[in-house]
């Protein structure tokens, strides 16, 4: 991931680094996890959202796109523009079994 400030203990730099942290540790941890990158929003930066083989997500932000595409192929994940492809149902099943309906 690129860096944003020159020090490495700041208050973004340190968020960036935890957020890294989390979706490493939530690929490492499941299986079948399917990288989803959302675009900026005039509320929300870009997003990338983890899903794994039974719907189990995470969302974190990144630094750009491309620094998603960048942490899929790293982490040798499946990576897709949720804007070309849509989320996929057991996101929407987990969810709802979440829900207990």
């Amino acid at each position: 991931m690129r860096r944003l400030f020159d020090n490495d203990r700041s208050p973004v730099r340190q968020t960036i680094n935890a957020d890294l942290a989390h979706l490493e540790n939530f690929v490492r941890t499941r299986y079948g996890v399917e990288a989803f990158i959302e675009p900026k929003t005039t509320v929300t930066e870009t997003t990338v959202i983890l899903i794994a083989h039974d719907g189990e997500w995470t969302r974190r932000r990144v630094s750009d796109p491309g620094a998603a595409w960048q942490f899929g192929k790293r982490l040798n994940i499946p990576v897709y523009d949720v804007k070309l492809t849509g989320y996929p149902q057991r996101m929407r099943d987990y969810n709802e079994r979440r829900r207990g309906r």
